[in-house]
């Protein structure tokens, strides 16, 4: 079964939101919502709000359990685009667009939930042997080193 939700005249550009949709696409909705919530942009909170009232229609209308949806949709379509004006030099006037955008999210149970694996989980740490075993790094190069008795400069410089 698919859901959906749809947040229309959204004030961001279209173009800034669909990086946010970008990463949420495919993940199971309880992932988003985490991941949207600590995803520092503006986008984030308004495709944030939109997948948690498709989330709430699949709960309250569908009876559907959150633990079963996974985003199959999260596209953003350009809205409407307010023109304005600002006060040039010599009584010239130059353009401003307000571009709006809307948010279309599409939930559903059919597909099945791929989690992503955790990439701290697959390295793991070096032992503390290892870390002794290199061979100290030198910190001074020999030709930064002050001139010796052996060179020819050093007797020119007595």
């Amino acid at each position: 079964m698919q859901v959906r939700s749809t947040y229309r005249f959204a004030r961001i550009s279209a173009f800034k939101a669909r990086e946010v949709t970008r990463e949420i696409q495919g993940l199971p909705a309880e992932d988003a919502l985490d991941l949207l919530r600590f995803v520092p942009k503006k986008a984030a909170t308004l495709v944030r709000k939109t997948l948690a009232s498709a989330v709430a229609n699949a709960e309250n209308n569908n009876n559907l359990s959150l633990s079963n949806l996974v985003i199959q949709q999260a596209v953003v379509g350009e809205g409407p685009t307010f023109k304005r004006f600002q006060p040039k030099a010599r009584g010239s006037a130059g353009p401003i667009r307000k571009r709006t955008s809307h948010i279309r999210i599409v939930l559903t149970d059919e597909i099945e939930i791929k989690r992503r694996e955790k990439t701290g989980a697959k390295k793991g740490k070096k032992p503390a042997s290892a870390k002794a075993a290199k061979p100290a790094k030198k910190t001074a190069r020999p030709s930064a080193q002050a001139p010796t008795a052996e060179t020819p400069n050093a007797e020119s410089n007595k």
